[in-house]
């Protein structure tokens, strides 16, 4: 099973066969969904991603999984419910990652933003934002709901006055009239679930899929697509008849360098802080607090994993520049929790994280940011230099809760090229440890019964809860390793448990672990664990004494990348540094 190679022998395949039907540039969610909708049809199809799996603007996301109804305002009806329908599909497919979430929308007038709405609808999207009143927020969640209908998997929406909302949330503004609470769902961990598709597309293909994070995308030459080895300097001239760009934000520098100088793209940046703060926790009475700021843009304060993420924000940016997130967006996302709980205090001292990404949004011109449109479009050209014989498939937009959907979309379009045709459908097919996942108390003490084989119930219960069904892969692992034991300085996870991640899901970097392998990032403790974490792999990954120093330096270097003054690190044979592409390898397919 190619999940249990190492990332260095599956770019030895790349070399030993350096052909396939297609080359997905991107491994995001959406390159690496559309990576599986194709090996699910038995098309021979390779991916490389220039950093890690789930590196780029898919590990920047909020945490949710929603239908937009704010986008209902610029007449997105399509996207919409395509959007509700895959939230609630998501819901029944992928249960260990995707639940429903309690969602209140604090209100503080009645009518206002009721004239704005429809011009601006008229518009698409152009004018001036204003705050959203109780009448138009009660609009939206009719017509929301209604999407929901013949399939719906959470409640309707439901309106409280100013008593009953500080019944429900007593640290709330005073001055709140009113609070909407309805259903959305969370993804509880984007990462693990984008390791999942790709363990899917891996584990069904019988050998024909190949998947290859750290390697580059670094050109064209005479119709090939010339690929390099992050880790080696190492090309090699790779042919496919057609190739999908899904490099998300870096979608333009991807076609620059094989060629093609596109604009497609006008991705703007949200960033996100992650605080300590048992206060602010329970304030949210374990619900997302979500509204639209006077600026138009979203703003959410969401209890998770024991944490409280902030976000997020909504500014252009250059893709040849850092992300970061600045100290002005930690003071903007202060002043929002202050306005929404301002008994509540919140200061720097209480960040445990941050982190920033670009969303891979069209061109918009004058369009403010918070407007531009989520839909997608898929752009066709041939590669220059291929005499039209390979076809460029270029994806321009789309957002974590649809993945299914625009994977779908697009694999048709593969196929179309291709001249094949689908053997099946991906809606309804469950994914990685979403399958057979128990979804009732019962169902799952079944399941503990039968599968915690010598582990304590707790522990065997945390692992499921982790991995879902996939954890009887770790339980194994634990079981077979008579020196397993927790972590001194991050106790939920355990010495066996991270050499298993290490060895079987293409781990190359300290910083793989630290922070898409496990929550260890998010919840604040990977920099105190950095160096246990480096010590417990060291075998599994052949590092030395130097090498581990490396890891360390350069891991705790990636967990700070989003701060304005973030550590840099000596990132040795790669030869830049931790915390930002060079501008040079930008076209890395990097999702």
């Amino acid at each position: 099973m190619q999940t249990e190679r190492s990332a260095r022998t599956v770019w030895s395949d790349l070399v030993d066969r350096p052909h396939a039907d297609v080359l997905v540039i991107g491994g995001g969610i959406n390159g690496l969904a559309t990576f599986r909708d194709l090996a699910m049809q038995g098309v021979d199809v390779a991916l490389v991603e220039r950093d890690d799996f789930v590196a780029g603007a898919s590990a920047a996301s909020s945490h949710m999984i929603h239908g937009g109804i704010r986008y209902l305002e610029n007449g997105e009806f399509r996207l919409v419910h395509e959007a509700v329908v895959e939230r609630n599909g998501l819901l029944r497919i992928a249960p260990h990652y995707v639940r429903p979430l309690q969602t209140s929308i604090p209100i503080f007038s009645t009518f206002s933003g009721i004239l704005a709405a429809p011009l601006r609808f008229l518009r698409h999207g152009a004018g001036a934002p204003r705050e959203r009143g109780a009448v138009l927020i009660k609009i939206g969640l009719e017509i929301y709901d209604s999407f929901s209908r013949g399939g719906g998997r959470v409640p309707r929406h439901a309106f409280h006055g100013r008593r009953r909302s500080r019944e429900l949330l007593p640290a709330l503004n005073p001055g709140v009239k009113y609070t909407a609470t309805y259903w959305d769902a969370s993804l509880l961990d984007p990462e693990r679930l984008a390791l999942d598709v790709l363990h899917d597309a891996l584990e069904g293909s019988a050998g024909r899929a190949r998947a290859a994070n750290y390697v580059s995308a670094v050109g064209s030459r005479s119709g090939a697509i010339v690929l390099e080895d992050a880790e080696t300097g190492e090309q090699v001239e790779f042919t496919a008849s057609v190739v999908v760009n899904a490099s998300g934000p870096w979608t333009d520098l991807t076609n620059e360098a094989l060629g093609d100088g596109t604009r497609y793209l006008g991705g703007t940046k949200g960033s996100h802080i992650v605080l300590d703060h048992p206060e602010l926790l329970a304030a949210t009475g374990g619900r997302e607090i979500f509204f639209e700021n006077s600026d138009g843009r979203i703003v959410l304060i969401y209890p998770l994993k024991g944490r409280v993420l902030v976000g997020t924000t909504d500014l252009e940016h250059d893709m040849r520049e850092e992300i970061v997130c600045t100290e002005a967006e930690v003071d903007y996302f202060f002043d929002l929790v202050r306005h929404v709980f301002p008994g509540i205090p919140v200061s720097r001292d209480h960040i445990v994280y941050r982190f920033a990404g670009v969303r891979p949004l069209p061109g918009h011109g004058d369009i403010a940011p918070g407007f531009v449109s989520r839909d997608y479009r898929i752009e066709s050209a041939p590669l220059p230099g291929s005499d039209g014989r390979v076809t460029v498939l270029s994806l321009v937009g789309g957002k974590w809760t649809t993945f299914r959907a625009l994977a779908a979309r697009l694999a048709d379009r593969t196929l179309e090229s291709l001249g094949a045709t689908r053997r099946q459908s991906t809606a309804g097919v469950p994914i990685g440890g979403g399958r057979g996942y128990p979804t009732s108390e019962r169902q799952r003490a079944r399941w503990l019964d039968e599968h915690a084989r010598g582990l304590s119930r707790a522990r065997a219960a945390e692992l499921l809860g982790r991995y879902g069904t996939r954890a009887v892969e770790v339980i194994d692992a634990i079981t077979r390793d008579p020196s397993d034991a927790p972590l001194r300085t991050a106790a939920a996870y355990s010495t066996a448990e991270l050499r298993h991640l290490a060895g079987t899901e293409h781990v190359v970097h300290l910083a793989d672990l630290l922070m898409r392998r496990t929550s260890l990032a998010f919840t604040g403790g990977a920099v105190d664990a950095a160096e246990e974490v480096a010590r417990t792999v060291a075998d599994v990954l052949d590092w030395d004494e130097p090498r581990i120093a490396h890891e360390v330096a350069a891991g705790i270097a990636a967990v700070r990348r989003a701060e304005p003054d973030g550590a840099v690190a000596d990132a040795g044979a790669r030869g830049t540094t931790v915390g930002g592409a060079a501008p040079e390898a930008a076209a890395s397919g990097r999702g």
